[in-house]
């Protein structure tokens, strides 16, 4: 159901020095950094992303969280948007659109202000 998990932080190298150690006890390898400067471990088919939230405010439990999932074609996603949106959601970040990686996304806060994002395969 769900495509990944991120997180905030305040320092990305205190929690890469964290998150490898961790992230080795169970077998994993280190993370890596994107070009937008999160850091990226996988590990049997998981993804978490650790980042600074976007909105320039210091982390805090859930302040740059995103639940992310995952939708079978990008209708779906749209059909989740509106349904959102419909039921106390708010539409945040851009349209859902495809993004230049060829994923379709669309974002939202639930109504307590949980961010989330549905994502499926671009193809329509």
């Amino acid at each position: 159901m769900f495509t990944h998990v991120m997180i905030g932080s305040n320092n990305l190298e205190r929690a890469r020095t964290f998150y490898d150690a961790t992230f080795a006890a169970l077998g994993g390898g280190p993370g890596d950094m994107d070009a937008r400067g999160r850091l990226i471990y996988t590990h049997e088919g998981g993804r978490l992303m650790i980042t600074t939230p976007i909105d320039g405010n210091p982390a805090t439990a859930a302040n740059g969280g995103t639940i992310g999932i995952a939708a079978a074609s990008p209708d779906h996603v749209l059909a989740w948007h509106k349904a959102g949106t419909a039921h106390g959601g708010t539409a945040i970040e851009s349209p859902p659109a495809e993004r230049p990686n060829g994923s379709f996304v669309a974002y939202l806060r639930d109504p307590d202000g949980n961010k989330l994002t549905a994502r499926s395969q671009a193809t329509r």
